[in-house]
């Protein structure tokens, strides 16, 4: 009898929802984390967050700054800070495609989503952006009222 490695079905998505308020999101990467057990056992209880976190590739590696993972309630002397810096992992070719696209001027690597794949694993989906200005926001606001009253408009006809 081989042993199978039993999947939950537990729904952890973390998202940043600010990302697509401030940013204009361009190409998408899936990155694993490099984590500690503790970090993994928070991030499956679902006590993670991406507020204010950014990414950025040093001496060729990508790591992400900032985000939070709080303590594991149950850890020991062992537990892990809770805002250190990640390393992500990607291959080469995908990293020499984010530093050729962070060269240019007002592009960043903004990281979306922090979710646990099929196979358990703690992966985090970057984009690579480029900052939005105030008229661009006010713009989106408007098309996110516009669609609201559609629904609305939808709603009330059934």
């Amino acid at each position: 009898m081989k042993n199978k490695r039993l999947v939950t079905n537990n729904k952890v998505n973390i998202k940043n929802k600010r990302a697509r308020f401030d940013y204009a999101l361009i190409d998408q990467f899936t990155a694993g984390i490099v984590l500690t057990g503790t970090e993994i056992k928070s991030i499956r209880a679902g006590k993670a967050s991406l507020v204010d976190t950014f990414c950025y590739i040093n001496k060729g590696e990508v790591w992400v700054k900032n985000m939070y993972i709080a303590q594991y309630e149950n850890g020991s002397y062992n537990n892990h800070v809770e805002r250190r810096d990640r390393k992500l992992l990607l291959n080469r070719k995908e990293i020499r495609k984010i530093q050729s696209v962070l060269k240019a001027p007002g592009f960043s690597l903004i990281p979306t989503s922090l979710f646990i794949n099929g196979s358990g694993l703690a992966k985090l989906d970057i984009y690579t952006a480029r900052g939005k200005k105030e008229f661009d926001k006010r713009e989106t606001l408007k098309e996110k009222e516009d669609r609201r009253e559609m629904a609305r408009s939808f709603k009330k006809s059934y």
